[in-house]
Formats: structure tokens, C-alpha cells, sequence
């Protein structure tokens, strides 16, 4: 598949794809999206986290050729990038693609990589938000692991939403609680991702990552001390309050 697609962008009934998807299986969920409502304009935008295997192997059962957006933000562990290499070669992922942050911008905003320490949102934007909508200009609709019960603002999602950019965004996990998901990763003897026996539950950025204690909140982890829990590539959602 090519970044190269038309810019024309389907009529797709929200409403009635969510009314659809609610009845159905992540796995009947990807396979619609994938092979018949967003055919070759779908990608998934992956952080190779401690559930991202799932998504990853449920896609390519049914086209491991479907684009897979890789933020790298610089800032990732590097026990992150060998997994991604590791999921690419142990599910024949055919089409990982590597998106870094714009020289420009890290040279007028973050010169000497330490503006996550005064501003996180700043930091997250160049090195997130920036990069993947320069990813994602070919697509129309874009697959997501997250799931309702990871924060308070992800609770009353859909499996399909409309973003205020024109496109949508595909959630096949949204209805799926932790046990699970580590039930998925059991059943199908799925690699893990290295940091998870260490105690990280979420996985993003290093400096912006910790171990969760014992009994800890899932997402407690990311940006600890801090009342942040969206990197902001979420956030252009319609209707979901922010």
C-alpha cells in the first residue's frame, strides 16, 4: 500500500457502523473495516506497548500488509524498538513505517531534548501529534488500541468515531477489560513486550514512563505526578469533552 492514495474521502454512517461493530468481534470489527468499509485507505497507528501485540496479530491474520504507523519519538526505550522489530518478523508485518519528529521542529522547540521536563503537552506535540498527522494524510481511517477502561475521558467512546479532521478512528478493543486482553496474549503465546514483567503496565515515552506499584492504577504509570493522560493524538475526537 501507498501514502500515494486519492484524497477523496468515503460517506460513512457513523451510527450505523457503530450500531454494526457493537455486535461484532475485534476480529469481525478489523475484517469489516479493513476489507470492505476503508479498503487500502486504513492504517493502524501502534506505540508497541504491553497490549499492542494484540491489534498487531489480529491484523495480520487478515492482511499483514495493512500500514503500520510507528511513532518514534526519539524518546521511546529502547527495549521498545527491538520488540517492534520482533512483532514485525514474528507476525510478517510487511509495511512498519518509522515516523520521527521534523528536524525544524525540534530544532525551534526542543533544541536540546529536555522541553518534556518543563511541558510535556509541547513535547508530545512535535513528537507526536505533528509527526503522525503528516503519517496519516493518505488514510481515511485509522485503527487504535485504546479501550474504555484506561481513562476517564476514553469511558464513553465508540468502536468507530468521527475525528474533526475527516477522518475516523477505529477502536476493535474499546469494550475489552485487562484480563482480556492478557487472556489474547496467553491463548495465542503472543511475545511480550520486555518491560511488562518489570512492572510498566502502559508503555510510552522513557522520561515520561514509570513502574506502577503494586495495586496502582493501570495508567498510573504515565506522567506520574501529574494530572496528563492523553498524549494529545486523541484529542480531536468529536464529542469526547475535550
Amino acid at each position: 500500500m501507498s501514502l500515494a492514495l486519492p484524497t477523496a474521502q468515503p460517506t460513512v454512517d457513523v451510527a450505523a457502523l457503530n450500531a454494526l461493530y457493537e455486535s461484532m468481534t475485534p476480529q469481525e470489527v478489523l475484517r469489516h473495516a479493513i476489507t470492505e468499509a476503508f479498503v487500502e485507505r486504513i492504517c493502524i497507528v501502534s506505540s508497541f506497548g504491553a497490549e499492542s501485540v494484540i491489534l498487531l496479530h489480529m491484523i495480520a491474520q487478515i492482511d499483514p500488509s495493512v500500514p503500520v504507523i510507528c511513532l518514534n519519538t526519539g524518546k521511546l526505550f529502547g527495549e521498545t524498538l527491538r520488540y517492534r522489530d520482533r512483532l514485525q518478523a514474528a507476525l510478517g508485518l510487511t509495511d512498519i513505517r518509522a515516523v520521527a519528529p521534523h528536524p525544524d521542529d525540534l530544532r525551534a522547540s526542543d533544541p536540546k531534548g529536555s522541553l518534556w521536563q518543563r511541558d510535556t503537552d509541547g513535547c508530545c506535540h512535535i513528537r507526536k501529534v505533528l509527526p503522525q498527522a503528516r503519517a496519516v494524510s493518505g488514510f481515511d481511517a485509522l485503527i487504535t488500541g485504546r479501550k474504555k477502561f484506561q481513562t476517564d475521558t476514553r469511558q464513553t467512546m465508540d468502536v468507530i468515531e468521527s475525528s474533526t479532521d475527516g477522518r475516523y478512528k477505529i477502536n476493535p478493543l474499546a469494550n475489552w477489560q485487562l484480563d482480556a486482553l492478557k487472556s489474547y496474549i496467553e491463548t495465542h503465546n503472543l511475545p511480550r513486550h520486555p518491560l511488562v514483567k518489570d512492572g510498566y503496565l502502559s508503555i510510552g515515552c522513557m522520561p515520561c514512563t514509570s513502574k506502577v506499584e503494586a495495586g496502582g492504577d493501570y495508567r498510573s504509570g504515565r506522567w506520574a505526578g501529574s494530572d496528563k493522560d492523553e498524549c494529545g493524538i486523541h484529542l480531536n475526537i468529536d464529542g469526547d469533552g475535550i
